[in-house]
């Protein structure tokens, strides 16, 4: 039985040639992401923003205009009416009370609940969550530092571990996937809560995973050959870990493409996020990370500061 093979032997594709248009067109992406981000803002959740959220399901789709004025009737202050998953179930965000008493949010939500059980028949609440303003800023706050912790540990886990070049090389290709991450979720508005904080530590892992395999094989053929012109180096390190990143990408878009179909509406903001990320992870890994090392003046030569002691490795032993 044949193995299936989704990248022929021998593949050779020329992928430090198009660096400049790599490098033009991710310059362009990061720039209109972050545009997005300043101009249309990300659609925040009451984990980061503070307030009382009820998911209300209705038997037809309603009309927003109405249904907001109807809840801004109630008296608890104004509404933000967002349709989430489908058409007939709305996400109603709703302020804190001004009271500070420990049953203020439960009588509020059961007074909005109440009313429009009365105008709409068969509705249905599926949760109500409460985030207080200085919880929220904790989760906002330890969420971007933990995300921008992650992104420094790995670039300097680079440096370390091979030359500046690489460290400098993955935190602006990190720092590329994680701001189209948030731009997409500025163009789309889905609500950013704490699961796409998790999706984004998640991108941030898959990303640094595949960089690493490709610097890996960048760094043993430096070693293997030492005279080799370095865009011919880097094309040969790409190309052979081009199956391995191919596969590895497709079979996680598959179980993502799934969960996306199947896993509902909450986890959709999630998968959306995962799926993204690991298309522009690769993308970063081919073009970007891998042909900005020549930008910043990688050498084989420069192997040779840090070889390991002792016993050749495979690849010396091989050349």
């Amino acid at each position: 039985m044949r193995l299936l093979k989704l990248v022929p032997d021998n593949t050779n594709i020329g992928f430090v040639r198009l660096r400049y248009w790599a490098f033009g067109l991710t310059a362009l992406l990061t720039v209109a992401a972050c545009a997005l981000i300043g101009l249309r803002g990300l659609n925040l959740g009451v984990d980061f923003v503070g307030g009382v959220m009820i998911e209300a399901k209705f038997a037809t789709p309603p009309s927003l205009d109405r249904l907001r004025t109807e809840v801004d009737a109630f008296g608890v202050g104004e509404a933000s009416l967002q349709t989430f998953g489908a058409p007939n179930v709305v996400l109603i965000r709703l302020p804190l009370p001004a009271e500070t008493d420990e049953g203020a949010t439960n009588r509020l939500v059961s007074k909005v609940q109440g009313n429009l059980r009365t105008k709409y028949s068969g509705v249905v609440f599926n949760r109500a969550e409460t985030v207080t303003g200085k919880v929220s800023d904790e989760l906002l706050w330890r969420g971007g530092l933990a995300v921008l912790l992650a992104i420094l540990g790995i670039a300097v886990f680079s440096w370390l571990r091979y030359e500046w070049q690489f460290g400098v090389s993955t935190f602006v290709a990190v720092a590329h996937d994680l701001i189209m991450t948030l731009g997409f979720f500025a163009i789309t508005q889905l609500e950013v809560d704490l699961n796409i904080v998790a999706a984004v530590l998640t991108v941030v892992g898959y990303s640094i995973n595949d960089k690493i395999v490709i610097d890996d094989r960048i760094r043993e053929n430096m070693r293997k050959y030492r005279t080799m012109d370095m865009r011919a180096l880097i094309d040969l390190s790409v190309n052979e870990t081009l199956p391995r990143t191919v596969m590895t990408s497709i079979t996680i878009l598959l179980a993502l493409g799934a969960l996306l179909i199947f896993g509902g509406p909450v986890l959709r903001g999630f998968t959306a996020a995962m799926m993204l990320g690991v298309i522009v992870g690769t993308y970063s890994s081919i073009y970007v990370s891998s042909s900005l090392l020549i930008s910043l003046g990688l050498t084989p030569q420069l192997a040779e500061r840090k070889r390991p002691s002792g016993p050749a490795s495979n690849a010396e032993r091989v050349g």
